[in-house]
């Protein structure tokens, strides 16, 4: 069994998880193209290696980051997002992109 451990709930069965993608810069909503919107939302790069990426606790609908090798696929450290953004972006009140 594979263990997930999750910084608000503790370790918990990997199948309590949704995989989210990979922790990656965001365009400007307001300035960029929409391919580039795309781009972001639909794309990764599938490195080997280590790999920062969003995972969502199911039971809570927590969402959290984790440090994982991809390559041997053991997690290094799991945290709260607030550790690295400090605000939240307001997509409703963002312009329609073109």
């Amino acid at each position: 069994m594979k263990i997930l451990t999750c910084p608000l709930n503790g370790p918990r069965n990997i199948s309590e998880f949704t995989y989210g993608g990979e922790l990656k810069a965001m365009p400007d909503p307001k300035a960029c193209s929409t391919a580039e919107w795309a781009d972001y939302v639909f794309n990764c790069e599938n490195r080997r290696g280590l790999v920062t990426e969003w995972w969502l606790h199911n039971a809570s609908s927590y969402w959290f980051l984790a440090e994982r090798h991809t390559g041997t696929d053991e997690v290094l450290r799991t945290f709260d997002p607030r550790e690295l953004f400090t605000q939240r972006v307001d997509f409703a009140a963002q312009e329609t992109r073109s």
